[in-house]
């Protein structure tokens, strides 16, 4: 039964699997690098960005001496941004190791480097016997085997983790990872599966249940929590913008952003009259909405014309407006920016 399962997905595999540049390679730094690059990402959008890192940074000890800023203004757009400030420090770890680790548990040592991670990257550059559990494993497994526990419980992950390591082609692990996560990529999609021509249809124990669209299961779902930024716009008289890093503890540290109040609600012109007396506050931009994963942002942003503003925010620095595009910012800062430059 476990080797029919491995025979259909990679023959499926052969037919049908993306020609995707790291799968072109065996070498552990292009296959890590891809791997952190597709957590929480499309292929689509991330191929562009490895295609970017590779060129910028070709093996470990280039991305090891870059510094975080040149690191995080590559990487912006992304989002998830401690995948980046992971991937830097990994790097690290790898070039005073001399070389990339080869061996599982060392490989999993590296900075954000879990269990799948560690995973993918052993079995596809070292063809060690490892089964990858992502997404779309998960949900290939739940499906075909009807397996209803919720995947983020401890008796799901368990369960799915022992089932994995069944059914792993060890003669093939590489082909096997790919192939299954390709499958769940492309075929037995989280919406809409192609189920019709499904290779796996006819032994499909969800399909046969019609239990396709509620599998796989989880536990609860996280509430969205609602969160109210206010950026200033602070400008110079010759052209220049000044702006903050964020610090530690909270989205987006370490990148770059004009200063922010978080308040429970948005702010009005009376309120920025209260809170900065004798500036003269402008709305520029209101309403937007940025969606996290489980944070809504709602954003605004007024000009604060202020000679002496500027002098009493801690941390900051002032940026001529033309060099913008070397600081990393959110994408939220971007689209605020970009409106106000029009």
């Amino acid at each position: 039964m476990n080797d029919i399962f491995a025979y259909t997905l990679e023959t499926w595999y052969a037919s049908h699997g993306r020609q995707l540049p790291w799968r072109q390679t065996s070498d552990p730094y292009c296959i890590w690098l891809s791997e952190v690059i597709l957590q929480q990402t499309q292929v689509a959008q991330g191929l562009a960005y490895y295609n970017r890192f590779v060129s910028r940074f070709p093996d470990a000890q280039s991305l090891a001496d870059a510094s975080e800023d040149e690191v995080m203004l590559l990487w912006q757009g992304l989002g998830y941004y401690s995948r980046a400030r992971n991937l830097h420090a990994a790097a690290k770890q790898i070039a005073q190791a001399g070389a990339f680790p080869d061996d599982y548990d060392s490989i999993r040592r590296l900075k954000g480097v879990g269990d799948y991670t560690a995973a993918a990257i052993a079995s596809i550059a070292f063809g060690l016997p490892y089964a990858v559990l992502d997404g779309n494993v998960y949900r290939v497994l739940a499906r075909y085997f009807g397996l209803q526990t919720p995947i983020d419980t401890s008796a799901g992950h368990k369960e799915f983790r022992l089932l994995a390591d069944e059914l792993l082609d060890r003669r093939r692990p590489a082909l096997y990872n790919q192939a299954i996560m390709d499958f769940g990529a492309l075929q037995c999609t989280p919406r809409s599966p192609r189920c019709q021509d499904c290779p796996l249809a006819d032994s499909c124990q969800a399909l046969a249940a019609n239990l396709v669209d509620s599998l796989p299961r989880k536990s609860r779902r996280q509430r969205v929590i609602d969160r109210y930024f206010t950026y200033l716009y602070i400008s110079s008289p010759d052209g220049r913008l000044f702006i903050q890093r964020r610090g530690a503890g909270d989205i987006w540290q370490g990148l770059y952003q004009l200063p922010l109040i978080e308040t429970p609600s948005p702010l009005s012109l009376q309120d920025m009259a209260l809170r900065f007396p004798g500036c003269d506050a402008e709305l520029l931009v209101d309403g937007l909405t940025h969606q996290l994963t489980h944070q809504l942002l709602h954003a605004q942003c007024y000009a604060i014309r202020s000679s002496s503003y500027a002098e009493t925010v801690p941390d900051g620095l002032w940026v001529p407006l033309q060099n913008l595009q070397d600081y990393a910012m959110p994408q939220l800062l971007v689209r605020i920016i970009r409106k106000i430059s029009r």
